[in-house]
């Protein structure tokens, strides 16, 4: 079982909180993610949501996402075609979540990637491999569990009950 993301890095701060990634006025009005979107990390720049493109990474400092537990934090960068963030830590709460819904949370140094970056990401049983494409070398990330590994092949918890209907047969299938 591997993933592997190809796409631009979209460089952010340290302690980018769900409340800097969709705002608590924005949420009041609605929670659909399709919606939201057009207000993406619009705290840290009014822009920033009509310059992603689907397939672009987002690379963040320590604490990505830390503040409300509201899912919709993570549902909003999917919503944008953001499938993978790396990050030099998650808060836990944003971390499950995006288990959860099928966003990919790498955790490494990114300290080396730089905005408009080409990366390529691999996800496999031996681990995590980041590599810029544009300034060369490899960087290694945090790997995840088998279990969080086979979350993360079916889209997420989430994804996974809707096609399968129960957690006891995905789960007997990795034991197998």
């Amino acid at each position: 079982m591997s993933l592997t993301f190809s796409g631009r890095a979209r460089r952010l701060g340290d302690a980018i909180n769900t409340d800097y990634i969709i705002a608590s006025s924005r949420k009041r009005e609605t929670l659909d993610p399709h919606i939201l979107k057009r207000w993406l990390l619009e705290s840290v720049d009014p822009d920033f949501a009509a310059s992603v493109e689907p397939g672009d990474i987002f690379v963040a400092g320590d604490r990505f996402g830390t503040g409300s537990a509201m899912e919709v934090a993570v549902t909003v960068v999917l919503a944008c075609g953001i499938e993978c963030v790396l990050a030099q830590s998650f808060s836990r709460t944003y971390y499950r979540n995006a288990l959860n819904n099928g966003l990919v949370p790498v955790e490494m140094d990114t300290s080396g990637v730089r905005e408009g970056d080409a990366l390529l990401v691999e996800i496999d049983i031996l681990g995590v491999r980041v590599t810029n494409q544009t300034r060369g070398g490899v960087l290694p990330g945090v790997p995840f569990s088998d279990f969080a590994l086979m979350l993360l092949a079916e889209g997420g918890i989430v994804s996974l009950l809707a096609r399968r209907g129960d957690f006891a047969a995905a789960d007997s299938e990795t034991s197998s």
